[in-house]
């Protein structure tokens, strides 16, 4: 992923009240840490299909931070980072994004932290994807005329909490439980029979 030259520090940007959104600022909701969410209704947040879904955790693309499968019959459990990253590739494949450039950019978001992720625009001209963090980088790579299209991040994050809050979700604490009658008689068995 290619990224204009700029300081380190994000600059404060002015809300837009434009059609896009806001670029930059924003009060996001902290990520929900216990919850998982299984593959389709990963693919309905994301607006990918199912094959799309299974392919991408195959080839290293998207990984579910939850749970992977393991074995026949178990089903992947994706975060809201997993599927907030699904949206993103989607959306940049619909731009006419080319796979390889896609997994650039995205190892690149792996890097960042959830909350750094919201403060990023990625720019792209169609072949190239530029990431930016503060209006000045996005407007002098549109008066570069290198970008064509843009995606804000703090946007996509707040369409996908917005889709999830009405699908099911899995807890992945899981909670526990009491030890049954028999269990205690088995334990003081094996310890009177230990000595």
């Amino acid at each position: 992923m290619s990224s204009t030259e700029r300081p380190a520090e994000v600059a404060d940007a002015a809300p837009q009240g434009d059609a896009q959104g806001l670029l930059f600022d924003g009060d996001f909701s902290p990520v929900p840490s216990d919850l998982g969410f299984r593959g389709p209704v990963a693919c309905s947040a994301a607006g990918i299909t199912y094959r799309q879904l299974d392919y991408w955790a195959r080839t290293g693309l998207v990984v579910p931070e939850v749970r992977g499968a393991s074995g026949s019959g178990s089903q992947r459990l994706y975060s809201f980072r997993d599927i907030l990253i699904l949206k993103v590739i989607k959306r940049l494949l619909d731009a006419g994004i080319s796979l390889q450039q896609i997994r650039t950019a995205i190892e690149h978001l792996r890097v960042r932290g959830v909350e750094d992720i919201t403060q990023v625009t990625l720019m792209s001209d169609g072949v190239s994807v530029f990431e930016c963090t503060s209006d000045d980088e996005v407007i002098d790579l549109l008066r570069g005329g290198q970008g064509v299209f843009g995606i804000a991040l703090g946007s996509v994050w707040r369409d996908i909490e917005g889709t999830l809050a009405a699908l099911p979700a899995e807890r992945t604490v899981v909670e526990e439980t009491p030890a049954s009658a028999s269990d205690e008689l088995a334990r003081r068995r094996r310890a009177r029979a230990a000595g």
